[in-house]
């Protein structure tokens, strides 16, 4: 297949991946100008841009920019000596274009009970990739599956927070403040995500602060979750709950962005 048939099909399988493009080669370069190549998160997919350190460096920042969920192309001009140590004295100018599947938005979503049931009907038609994870594989198997939906169970869920995307606005909804907790400690103490929401009250967050600082989480960190997460309007029906969240989801995600 031609690089744009394998770029049709990445496409097709909802994969994230990146195109990498060498806009320009002045000099002595390893490539001819327009040479491409495709990165996906396990690496080299296909192609190449030169080979070598140069080639190297381009698979480090598609990976940098995949691991983050950016959708932003850019262009990057790298001196073969002084950027990439190389010993030819040429430049090289390439594209990277990311191709992020369902979108760069990475939600994910702890506890699949009555809220998160009803919450994934309203998320996964948003342009977002979007991660469940529960201990509960019976709760999980009623989950809709959806291209831009990946379900995990795990009987230890805060195993989970570690593999997240940087980028991710993390949802604590789990069966209470005991299983909360370790997520939560992981999520604020080891990663710093742009959102942290969790279903609850102001007591429950009263609560789940105290027992946080006793776990050496710090005061700061302590204070970056949301809870009730959620915008304030409706009532305490599961659906409205759930509208209420992505509500408040979409807010903070414009925000992030304005930034």
């Amino acid at each position: 297949m031609t690089t744009y048939e394998q770029v049709v099909l990445l496409e097709s399988q909802g994969a994230s991946f990146v195109l990498v493009t060498l806009v320009d080669a002045v000099g002595s370069t390893p490539q001819d100008a327009a040479a491409k190549m495709i990165v996906t998160a396990d690496g080299l997919y296909s192609g190449t841009v030169g080979g070598g350190k140069v080639e190297a460096a381009a698979l480090r920042f598609a990976s940098e920019v995949l691991a983050k969920g950016d959708g932003k192309p850019r262009f990057v001009s790298w001196t073969l000596k002084g950027d990439v140590g190389m010993t030819c004295g040429g430049s090289v100018k390439l594209y990277f274009e990311p191709h992020c599947g369902p979108g760069s938005w990475n939600i994910a979503v702890f506890g699949a009970g009555h809220i998160g049931q009803a919450l994934m009907p309203v998320l996964t038609p948003l342009p977002a990739r979007i991660t469940v994870v529960d201990s509960r594989a019976e709760w999980l198997e009623r989950i809709q599956p959806a291209q831009n939906l990946r379900i995990i169970q795990s009987d230890s869920p805060e195993s989970i927070v570690p593999s997240l995307p940087d980028n991710t606005f993390l949802l604590v909804m789990t069966m209470g403040h005991a299983t909360d907790r370790p997520i939560l400690r992981r999520a604020l103490a080891e990663r710093k995500f742009p959102f942290v929401g969790v279903i609850g009250s102001d007591s429950k967050a009263k609560i789940l602060r105290k027992e946080l600082l006793s776990d050496g989480v710090t005061k700061a960190q302590a204070a970056r979750f949301h809870c009730p997460v959620g915008l304030d309007f409706g009532s305490n029906h599961p659906h409205e709950i759930a509208i209420s969240i992505a509500a408040q989801l979409i807010s903070e995600r414009d925000r992030v962005r304005a930034t």
